[in-house]
This record gives C-alpha cells, sequence and structure tokens, in this order.
C-alpha cells in the first residue's frame, strides 16, 4: 500500500484550544478592566447520560479557565416538555445570561425541535436555531455551530491552505456535516473547498473517500475510515468520539474515532488524533460564541 512522504502533521486540537482560551482571556481582563461583568454561559443538562455529563463538565470547567461565569441547570430526566420548555424561556429572559445551550441528546419524550426553535437566537451559542443556521449560509454575521467551526479554525491555525481541496464530508447532520459542507465551500478563509456530502445512501463511498484531499468523518461509527479509503497525503479529521468499552481503563470504557488511527495516519499530510483533536475545539468555539454573545457588534 502507498504511503505519503513523511510523519504526519498530528493536529493537536488542545494545544490550538490553549491558543484560543489565551486570547479569550486577555479580552475577558480587559472587559473586567472597563467594569463590565465576564460573559455568563448556562448548560441544561436533561437527565444522567455520561457522556452528557462529561461534556457539559469540560464546558463548565473551560469557562472557568477563561474568567467566564457558568451554571448548570440540571432537570431529572422524567422532566415534561412543558417544564422544560419553561426552563428556556426564562433563560431567554436572563439578563445575566449571554449564551446557552440544553445539551443533546434529549430523553426520547421530549421534542428536541421545539426546544431548539424556542431558544433565542442572540443566546444559541450553539449556532443550531434556524435563524443562526440560515444567516450562516447567506454569510452574514452568526453563531457558527461549533463544531464545524472548530474544524476550521483547526485547520486554518496549523497553516493548511485548503483552497480549490476536494472535500469529502462523511455524515448530513444539521449539527456537523450539513454546516460544515456548506462552510467548507464557502468563498471565505479557510473555504473555496468543492464539496462531496456523503451519508448512509451514497453508491461507491470508498471511491468518493479515495478521491479527498480533504477527509471528515462525522459518522459516529467508530474505525469506519480504513486505509483503503484514503488517499495518500490527504487531510484527514475525525469527528466521531464514540465510547467503547474497555477494562484497561480506570472509567471502564474509551474513546474511539470514525478514523483507524494506526493504519489511515501513515497516509496523511495531517490527521485529527481522538481524544485531543476536533473535541477541544469545539468547546474553544462555544467560548468564543459566549464572548461575541456577551459582546455584540
Amino acid at each position: 500500500m502507498p504511503t505519503s512522504h513523511g510523519a504526519p502533521l498530528i493536529l493537536d486540537g488542545q494545544a490550538t484550544a490553549e491558543q484560543i482560551r489565551e486570547e479569550l482571556r486577555e479580552l475577558n481582563r480587559l472587559r473586567l478592566q472597563s467594569g463590565q461583568r465576564p460573559p455568563h454561559l448556562t448548560a441544561v443538562l436533561v437527565g444522567n447520560d455520561g457522556g452528557s455529563e462529561t461534556y457539559v463538565a469540560h464546558k463548565i470547567k473551560a469557562c472557568a479557565s477563561v474568567g467566564f461565569g457558568s451554571e448548570i441547570v440540571r432537570l431529572d430526566s422524567s422532566v415534561t416538555q412543558k417544564e422544560l420548555m419553561e426552563v428556556v424561556h426564562r433563560l431567554n429572559q436572563d439578563p445575566g445570561i449571554d449564551g446557552y445551550i440544553v445539551q443533546l441528546p434529549l430523553p426520547s419524550h421530549l421534542d428536541a425541535t421545539e426546544v431548539n426553535l424556542a431558544i433565542l437566537p442572540t443566546k444559541d451559542v450553539d449556532g443550531f436555531h434556524p435563524v443562526n443556521l440560515g444567516r450562516m449560509a447567506l454569510g452574514l454575521p452568526c453563531y457558527k455551530p461549533a463544531t464545524p467551526s472548530g474544524i476550521l479554525e483547526l485547520i486554518h491555525r496549523n497553516h493548511i491552505d485548503i483552497r480549490g481541496m476536494h472535500a469529502v464530508v462523511l455524515g448530513r447532520s444539521p449539527i456537523v456535516g450539513s454546516p460544515l459542507a456548506q462552510m467548507l465551500s464557502r468563498n471565505t478563509t479557510p473555504g473555496n473547498c468543492t464539496v462531496t456530502l456523503c451519508h448512509s445512501r451514497t453508491v461507491d463511498l470508498k471511491e468518493h473517500c479515495r478521491r479527498a484531499d480533504l477527509l471528515v468523518a462525522a459518522l459516529g461509527q467508530p474505525g469506519f475510515v480504513t486505509a483503503d479509503m484514503v488517499r495518500p497525503g490527504a487531510v484527514v479529521i475525525d469527528v466521531g468520539t464514540t465510547r467503547v468499552e474497555d477494562p484497561s481503563k480506570r472509567s471502564g470504557y474509551a474513546l474511539r474515532g470514525d478514523v483507524c488511527f494506526e493504519e489511515v495516519a501513515p497516509l496523511c499530510r495531517a490527521i485529527t488524533p481522538v481524544p485531543g483533536g476536533v473535541g477541544p475545539m469545539t468547546i474553544a468555539s462555544l467560548l468564543q460564541n459566549t464572548w461575541q454573545a456577551a459582546n455584540p457588534t
């Protein structure tokens, strides 16, 4: 099997996210110096899903690291749609909260779409509201979805020029795949890619992947992307973070990406690890959106 020349660039999301946090610390220091309060992020957590608990804890810790205020609103898994909507409306009206997120997934009896539509667009720091997605599509100022925005920031800050590249995105979710495909195709930096968006109905999926200069895997299927799907010299972004059982870990599980890292990495020009790649960048983007919410232009 052919390999690329030289070792791949490992796109370190932890280090790049720390750059962003350092910038936000300085901005926040100046904000406080001017007599203003720090930006404030609230997270609504329904039930006790292990993954959601972990993600929210990371977000709260990240806020503390840059001096932002934060809190968790915990709701029992048996909460009704009406009760959850009352919380959303209360957060919309609270002037001390700049932005908030309702952590997904929600228990099956709750309607996430109704919740999403009710979030005030100016406080939608996840960037999921149709107003923000529509403004993004038109190239207008908005809160961009955190994971796609984090991916582009990681590419940009590692000086990878993707202009003119053929980008293949695996997965069409409204949270990652679909908005990322739009953002990659826009006439911006980074951007200006020719984009193919693949999904469960795509025919000849491997052939599409093998033609990619930039391959983004956002499927939630551990180890889906193997060496025979990757073109030598490609840039590979692994968005997957699936928990798999691992008795050797204290937690009893390990995080696995959508890419078989060990066999794919030798082929790549650059690749993200899991964990430590896209995940920290998603949280850094959430902090950037929170800063934007507290400092509207």
